[in-house]
């Protein structure tokens, strides 16, 4: 296993900046999660580490050996791909052998490497078989255990599981999790899928346009993110976001106003916001409660979905076009044409001023 080190690094194709200023260090033994929407760079910058693209600026180092002139072979990177890429004509042994027979590696080698992966895999069975007679989960632990046969000192997946169907994917999601548990390799795993991102990773960097927009644990993006991009990508469904204003603010806290909702009093910081500022309140499913409303007073609940054990209610907001979504446990009194009022918790609100950054919580908060 080794350390990677990410300093100031930028990418750029033609006039197209993709990769911006970047700085992060991942941990020997990490599973670093890179996520993010299409487009934001998340691949280019896992190629970047592999050494398949060149870095335009900037000091990439893996342990203490900074890397940006060598090629891939000589980095002790694996990489997994999105398409198995997997040698028809060639058995799941000849397939895992082959890169280790490309380095000429001994014989004696390259089978003891290969037994050994297809065990921890739980491929033995499957080692005379050649591709078109594997599952879609197997051929891709056959890409894997090419990779690790290896023995790189990073393994590096690029959207594997996006190939399988969905209950495959979480099979495979607890495999490579146990997989990591079991050799404690770093890893640098790339998904647009945020349910991956959280159930797999030690650290998740969220990326934006080019940028790290956040880093940090699945519990710290989920409970604090720093900005509303990151709110609403991390979190499924996503955070409800309601415009606000704010009415004052003093040592205990704050106090908005936000469209549909009665005057809260809010444990944020807004020190260095004036009274009257736009502001963005947003709200979890899971924290927002429901009472009955009077009249034409309130939110129209436009459906209501029961998931087995959970019910999502959406409600019609009463500024832009985004429905508004509330969670709870089943069953649910709420009905389609109801209409609610909405009592979110104060202590999970979250405010976001207009550069889309979240207002940081008054100490006591923080620390709890």
């Amino acid at each position: 296993m080794a350390s990677v080190t990410l300093d100031r690094i930028n990418k750029v194709f033609g006039n197209t900046h993709i990769i911006k200023d970047v700085d992060l260090a991942i941990g020997a033994g990490e599973f670093v999660v890179f996520v993010g929407p299409s487009g934001c760079g998340k691949s280019t910058l896992l190629r970047l580490i592999a050494g398949l693209e060149s870095i335009s600026d900037g000091e990439l180092t893996i342990g203490d050996q900074v890397v940006n002139e060598l090629p891939p072979r000589e980095r002790g990177v694996g990489m997994v791909f999105q398409s198995y890429a997997l040698y028809p004509h060639m058995t799941v042994y000849e397939n895992m052998a082959f890169g280790l027979k490309l380095a000429k590696t001994a014989k004696e080698t390259v089978h003891e490497r290969v037994m050994s992966t297809a065990r921890i895999l739980q491929l033995g069975e499957l080692l005379e078989r050649k591709p078109k007679a594997l599952s879609g989960g197997q051929r891709q632990r056959v890409a894997m255990g090419r990779a690790m046969a290896r023995e790189p000192r990073i393994l590096l997946f690029d959207e594997p599981l996006s190939n399988l169907d969905a209950s495959l994917r979480v099979q495979m999601r607890n495999e490579i999790a146990r997989l990591h548990k079991r050799l404690g390799s770093t890893m640098i795993y790339v998904t647009h899928d945020q349910v991956e991102a959280m159930t797999l990773a030690d650290k998740i960097v969220v990326l934006n346009g080019g940028r790290v927009e956040q880093v940090g644990t699945p519990q710290e993006l989920y409970q604090r993110p720093a900005t509303r991009f990151v709110a609403g990508f991390i979190g499924s469904p996503t955070m409800n976001f309601l415009p606000a204003r704010l009415l004052g603010a003093d040592a205990e806290g704050c106090r908005v106003d936000a469209a549909g909702l009665a005057e809260l009093a809010l444990p944020q910081d807004a020190s260095g916001h004036a009274q009257g500022d736009g502001l963005t309140l947003g709200i979890r499913p899971e924290h927002l409660r429901l009472t009955a409303a009077q009249g034409s007073e309130g939110f129209e609940i436009v459906n209501v979905e029961y998931l087995g054990n959970e019910v999502y209610v959406y409600l019609e907001p009463k500024q832009g076009d985004t429905l508004l979504i509330q969670r709870s446990e089943a069953p649910s009194p709420w009905s389609i044409g109801q209409r609610v009022a909405l009592d979110p918790d104060p202590e999970h609100v979250h405010l976001f001023d207009a550069d889309d950054r979240a207002l940081p919580a008054k100490a006591a908060r923080a620390a709890a």
